[in-house]
């Protein structure tokens, strides 16, 4: 294939997040958001990064995907890298949830549309944005191959008996409820990074992964392969996040609506956006929890305590999981970014084989690396994540494959 680009697409429901990525050196050469679209103030920064220009940002009316996905046309265009551009070998879609039906990248036709369209109801808030993004995307260059790479997808290996609910199995398969997991191009991404690390083969290496952004989750890999993962049906389930409670007693919604007098919708708007981190402190934002706690905030430190209290719980689970771990993995915001969580998320693990350096989890940096001391039993590492290029690998890797 002569064509060596790749541009992800990532629409949600009133943005537009995209890079244009170059899969001879895995080198990007074009960034840029288009956020509040459908508002008079919407808003689109382009960074050309190959041109070593500074970004360039438009803010003014626009009114939909179609108009939007335009506009980064023209961006991109403007340096010579235009959606009509013959290095352009593909576009590819995050969309977040495949269900069962999608187990790896796809390309993308009517059928596949179609069943993307079907899976709204498991996913209201994503797929519509996810669909509205690609069909904008084909109608502008219908003649070039166009992949959907699935939050999902990663999970799939999950066992029956990780992945199902304990609940009656024709109500669970009537509707589609089943634990599906999410974030998983940040997991595939990072678990395999973690590997290269450790210079292993990843199907040699046992490995959790610690996601750690607004929305957080975890996940056990089992030689390259996801055997389990925290989030659920939904990105509900799980860790404490930014605003979402996590794991919660399923009677407390019953509770809330007799006792409380709470509609489903105001249940569901506590649980995803005022709960949390947010819910307890105020705060969704660590540097500002941790400020809090250094000026002796109580508040703060509870939603800390909380926060990682439930972290060590998931990794106590994640190695009986496993049975043998070669390495834990932090990755994303804050996973790579707080040297405090990861210290605290391990401390007193030390029977798990688990330990951190004060001196290199100090160290602040882009590339991976460990944070172990070097006899640990388990190596701790900070991976950064990079869901973008992991999206641009699986495209171009499969239309390669087509071709």
């Amino acid at each position: 294939m002569t064509a060596s680009r790749v541009l992800v697409l990532n629409s949600g429901s009133s943005s537009v997040k995209y890079q244009l990525l170059d899969m001879r050196d895995n080198s990007r050469t074009a960034a840029g958001l288009v956020e509040r679209i459908g508002e008079r103030t919407s808003r689109l920064k382009h960074t050309p990064l190959a041109a070593g220009g500074g970004s360039r940002e438009w803010n003014g009316p626009i009114a939909d995907h179609d108009a939007a996905l335009k506009a980064v046309a023209e961006e991109l265009a403007k340096d010579g890298l235009g959606l009509d551009s013959p290095e352009l070998a593909a576009i590819g879609h995050r969309v977040v949830h495949g269900g069962q039906t999608f187990t790896r990248p796809t390309v993308i036709d009517d059928a596949v549309l179609a069943e993307i369209e079907r899976l709204i109801p498991v996913a209201p808030l994503h797929n519509p944005a996810n669909l509205t993004g690609i069909r904008t995307a084909r109608a502008l260059r219908p003649d070039l191959p166009q992949v959907a790479v699935f939050d999902t997808a990663f999970h799939t290996t999950m066992p029956e008996s990780a992945a199902r609910y304990a609940i009656d199995v024709e109500t669970a398969d009537a509707h589609r409820i089943r634990r599906y997991g999410f974030h998983g191009t940040s997991h595939a991404y990072v678990s395999r990074a973690t590997a290269e690390l450790l210079g292993r083969a990843p199907e040699e290496v046992n490995v959790i992964v610690l996601h750690l952004g607004n929305g957080a989750s975890a996940s056990a890999v089992r030689g390259g392969v996801c055997v389990d993962t925290s989030m659920g049906l939904t990105p509900l389930e799980g860790l404490v996040m930014g605003t979402r409670s996590g794991d919660t007693d399923p009677a407390v919604i019953f509770h809330l609506a007799r006792v409380g007098k709470m509609s489903i919708d105001e249940i569901d708007t506590l649980l995803n956006k005022r709960s949390g981190l947010v819910g307890l402190c105020g705060d969704n934002d660590m540097r500002e929890i941790r400020r809090r706690i250094d000026e002796g905030d109580a508040r703060a430190k509870l939603a800390f305590d909380i926060y990682v209290h439930r972290l060590k719980k998931y990794i106590g689970a994640y190695c009986a999981v496993l049975g043998r771990v070669d390495a834990v993995a932090f990755t994303a915001g804050v996973g790579e970014n707080s040297a405090e969580v990861r210290a605290a998320a391990v401390a007193g693990l030390e029977t798990l084989g688990l330990a951190v350096d004060d001196a290199l989890n100090a160290v602040r940096g882009d590339e991976p690396r460990l944070i172990s001391p070097p006899d640990a039993r388990v190596a701790v590492g900070v991976v950064p994540t990079d869901e973008e290029l992991e999206i641009a690998a699986q495209t171009y890797a499969l239309v390669e494959r087509t071709n």
